[in-house]
């Protein structure tokens, strides 16, 4: 049985993958190291190789952010699946506003510190939460790493990559405010899904991690 490895996204740990059913499988949680100021998206994810001991034949699954780390990890070793949920595979799927803030880079002034705090501002661009996912969500942001944030955004804005890795699968919903479905191609669209559907559209997306597992 291959190994499953769970990678979250920006301003969240593995804590969003509370509701996602894997019990039939050997699971790996990866938390976030702290990022050198030079890192990219790539080198990054060579030091998650290298740190968590992924071996070839793994099954990397990838919430946002971590679903483009998690394309970086199958480039770099042959994985048995990559699935990737709420996220892009190609910088051609990253939203238009991307561009506006790499010749705006607002990020670099505004203190890592203020963007973990800012949860109020963030949550709606993420979807209706019930009371205990909202709460999980300003706790996972506010307990992140104002270093690694800072660093997250720089590197996510200029992620180049062109190249789709072999048994890549992509879940994705139609009401994603973070990045839209309209950009996204070869993706299994979750109607209603929000950039926080692995909260509340769990049940259907454990349905389509089960058929694509068995594949």
């Amino acid at each position: 049985m291959s190994r499953i490895y769970l990678i979250a996204g920006l301003g969240a740990d593995t804590r969003v993958y509370n509701n996602i059913d894997l019990h039939d499988h050997e699971v790996i949680p990866v938390d976030w190291i702290e990022p050198h100021e030079s890192d990219t998206l790539n080198t990054y994810a060579q030091k998650l190789i290298h740190q968590y001991n992924i071996q070839p034949n793994s099954v990397i699954i990838g919430n946002s952010l971590g679903g483009m780390i998690a394309v970086e990890i199958a480039k770099q070793i042959p994985v048995k699946k990559v699935i990737l949920i709420s996220s892009i595979k190609t910088n051609k799927e990253a939203p238009r506003y991307f561009s506006f803030f790499r010749a705006l880079p607002v990020y670099k002034i505004i203190p890592g510190k203020w963007v973990t705090s800012l949860g109020f501002m963030i949550k709606p661009l993420f979807g209706h939460m019930s009371a205990e996912d909202a709460w999980l969500f300003s706790d996972m942001l506010k307990n992140s790493s104002p270093t690694f944030v800072k660093w997250a955004m720089r590197a996510v804005l200029h992620w180049k990559n062109d190249i789709i890795p072999p048994n890549l699968f992509h879940i994705t919903g139609d009401k994603d405010l973070v990045f839209s479905f309209k950009r996204i191609s070869d993706a299994t669209i979750v109607k209603g899904g929000t950039h926080i559907m692995i909260f509340d559209k769990a049940k259907e997306i454990n349905k389509l991690l089960k058929n694509i597992l068995k594949k």
